[in-house]
């Protein structure tokens, strides 16, 4: 039997480090301005929908990007789609920090910002089994998380330190500078390969335009069918594959899992903190992710993982369900901790999605998979600042939790369902290997 992979194989690929680098940066200044925005809105209104709104204005912006923009990392080389979307941000945030702009405008940059984090995203996401083959992969693919996850931590924590020492402006000026260093390292530590998708075959130059229409008014009409089309047949390949479909949704169900994020202003206002203690909810809600990550990856089994996904996905939301007990800042950071922790089965589900999607459709299918997970986490935030106008924050995480529960263990049943034990697709597969596999009618697969 081979030496199982570790993470120091891992880390031996250059093009991983320079991957590697360019989301350390890009992750931590991200969440910092985001979370100095949050705590702005909130201490100028006073509003939990107010603040859940503007917080969901760094997710909403997804449904667009990922549907329209997401398959360019298909259609056009990855590195340079990732490239430019950095150098775009780095303009926008670096607007967001000209002193005295108004609140709304500032959502508003944050809301143009994100709109051109699906293509970045995507892209990065298909090219990481390019670079990473085999076991690799999900081991690399942890690395990836336990950064994100990181620098979320690092953020959320910064972010309140920002606001309650210095300032959102230097915050976001930070932010603009992550992004020109996250290009240099993509540009200049990843090599260039071609698109994914073959380009359409050209017309030719004799075809008519559509009867009665003129010739650039036919091409745009053309245009925006070839773009439907694109975006059809991208949900075709994801929801008509049974397994393909469950995993996608147990990807989704961190809608449910974050809603803590959403209304942690208000509930460390409820428990009587500021600003700091706002830091510490959002950060436990993904520290104990950051530290079970590695851990789960490395030494639990591929097999093993496919077989702990459902009960875990179950447990990351019934844990919030103690909410309801009110607990105190310090046991509510535990509470959210232990949920975080079980949040790990994504790891599963990302290996067994990437499995199974062609390499020429892969930028897609994680395109709309990330505009799932950002969407509905943007609408439960906004639904649960609206309920909390009506009742506690604590109510609000809890029934959001057992609501979740409730679909984890449906998805549970129906993925041992579609995926028995034992069976054809085996969890550790070369990723590079997929594009065979899933156009079978009902493969058995996992998500992002």
């Amino acid at each position: 039997m081979p030496p199982r992979a570790t993470f120091r194989d891992v880390f031996a690929v250059p093009e991983f480090r320079a991957l590697w680098f360019s989301e350390v940066l890009s992750v931590a200044g991200d969440r910092l301005a985001l979370v100095a925005l949050t705590l702005l809105v909130f201490q100028h209104t006073g509003s939990p929908l107010l603040t859940a709104l503007a917080y969901a204005a760094g997710y909403v912006p997804w449904v667009i990007g990922g549907l329209f923009l997401a398959d360019l990392a298909d259609r056009r080389p990855r590195r340079s789609v990732m490239v430019v979307c950095d150098v775009v941000r780095f303009v926008l945030v670096a607007a967001m920090a000209i002193p005295h702009m108004p609140i709304w405008v500032l959502v508003a940059l944050l809301f143009a910002t994100t709109m051109f984090a699906p293509p970045f995203e995507s892209a990065r996401a298909a090219i990481t089994p390019d670079i990473l083959q085999g076991e690799l992969y999900p081991l690399g693919t942890a690395v990836i998380q336990t950064t994100f996850l990181a620098g979320q931590v690092l953020g959320a924590v910064g972010g309140g330190l920002a606001v309650a020492f210095v300032g959102v402006r230097p915050a976001l000026l930070i932010d603009a500078v992550t992004f020109v260093l996250s290009a240099l390292f993509i540009g200049l530590g990843i090599r260039s390969r071609p698109a994914a998708a073959k380009p359409a075959a050209a017309k030719p130059a004799a075809a008519k335009p559509a009867a009665g229409k003129p010739g650039a008014e036919a091409e745009a009409e053309a245009a925006q069918s070839s773009v439907l089309a694109r975006m059809r047949d991208g949900f075709r390949l994801l929801f008509r594959n049974q397994a393909l479909r469950t995993l996608l949704l147990l990807g989704w169900l961190v809608a449910f899992y974050t809603i803590p994020e959403g209304v942690a202003a208000p509930y460390a206002a409820k428990l009587g903190g500021g600003p700091v203690a706002t830091g510490l909810v959002l950060a436990s809600t993904v520290f104990s992710t950051m530290i079970v990550t590695p851990l789960f990856t490395r030494l639990v089994r591929p097999r093993r993982r496919l077989a702990w996904m459902g009960p875990l996905a179950v447990l990351t939301c019934a844990t919030l369900v103690l909410t309801a007990l009110h607990p105190g800042l310090v046991a509510s950071l535990v509470i959210f901790s232990l949920s975080a922790a079980c949040g790990v089965y994504q790891i599963a589900a990302n290996t067994a999605f990437v499995v199974r999607v062609p390499s020429e459709r892969r930028a897609q299918a994680f395109g709309i998979a990330n505009m799932g997970v950002i969407v509905g986490q943007g609408a439960a935030f906004v639904a649960a600042g609206a309920a909390a106008e009506v009742v506690s924050p604590a109510v609000v995480i809890a029934v959001g939790g057992g609501i979740g529960a409730i679909i984890g263990l449906v998805l549970m049943l129906r993925w041992r369902h579609v995926s028995p034990p034992g069976g054809r697709h085996a969890a550790g597969r070369r990723p590079g290997h997929a594009a065979a596999r899933s156009r079978s009618s009902v493969p058995l697969r996992g998500s992002p």
